[in-house]
């Protein structure tokens, strides 16, 4: 389907579409190009009625991953190179992705952890804003475990008045007053727990993240994968255009 001889991203996205604008957004951001001509080819996928990935980990809806291999293999058969998931507990569900489809999909888990360990030098424990599904998939204590790095989850009750409540307000087009005070709370939760860093490692936090980066220092999953993007697939090329 394409036409142009340079390796494209795919996003996999609409999980939800406001983080998934968000993350093209920073990928545009992020990437050291010098006019519209030296930009990442992207095609994207942003199907919103991907069934809640939450939901499906603790048993109460069906399974995404149908309609993940459905997006997956539209843009395979559009030529791109590699997939990014703008959605941090969609990741439960990457193996059998890959599996169904040989894709290659970036790992976002691992780029926030990694991004995490370089920005805030001996690093030991780091704090996790996550959605309760990325929680019970254990994703980042995986991962945490494989780069010697202990992960730290805010306590139940603080999970199910601030964190859970700011996500679904902001999946709802809330105001953000509200949640960006909620995050805060939960990020000095984290902080009395021994974290010297936290991950917003849900893909609708960052965008309401401010105040809890003046408590901790935070590293945005979604800038981590932008970031990822570009160092998998960008290379500067040996002439540009200039213009549009």
């Amino acid at each position: 389907m394409r036409h142009v001889n340079r390796p494209a991203l795919g996003i996999l996205g609409g999980m939800g579409p406001l983080a998934t604008a968000d993350f093209y957004r920073r990928l545009v951001e992020r990437t050291p190009a010098g006019s519209d001509q030296t930009h990442l080819p992207v095609l994207m996928w942003a199907d919103p009625a991907v069934p809640d990935r939450t939901a499906a980990l603790l048993g109460e809806g069906p399974s995404p991953v149908p309609a993940l291999v459905e997006g997956a293999r539209w843009l395979q058969r559009a030529g791109v190179s590699c997939i990014a998931v703008p959605c941090n507990t969609a990741h439960a569900y990457v193996e059998q992705l890959s599996r169904a489809t040989g894709v290659e999909v970036l790992d976002m888990i691992r780029a926030a952890l990694e991004a995490a360990a370089r920005r805030t030098p001996g690093l030991e424990r780091v704090g996790i804003l996550a959605t309760r599904g990325t929680r019970l998939a254990g994703l980042y204590e995986r991962v945490g475990a494989r780069l010697g790095l202990d992960v730290v989850q805010v306590p139940g009750p603080v999970q199910d008045k601030y964190v859970d409540a700011a996500i679904r307000a902001m999946k709802g087009g809330a105001d953000p007053t509200g949640p960006t005070r909620w995050i805060a709370t939960a990020t000095e939760s984290l902080k009395e727990g021994g974290a010297q860093a936290v991950v917003a490692a849900c893909t609708e936090i960052p965008l309401i993240s401010g105040q809890a980066a003046r408590v901790l220092p935070l590293v945005d999953s979604t800038d981590a994968l932008a970031e990822a993007a570009v160092a998998r697939l960008w290379r500067p090329a040996p002439s540009s255009a200039c213009g549009s």
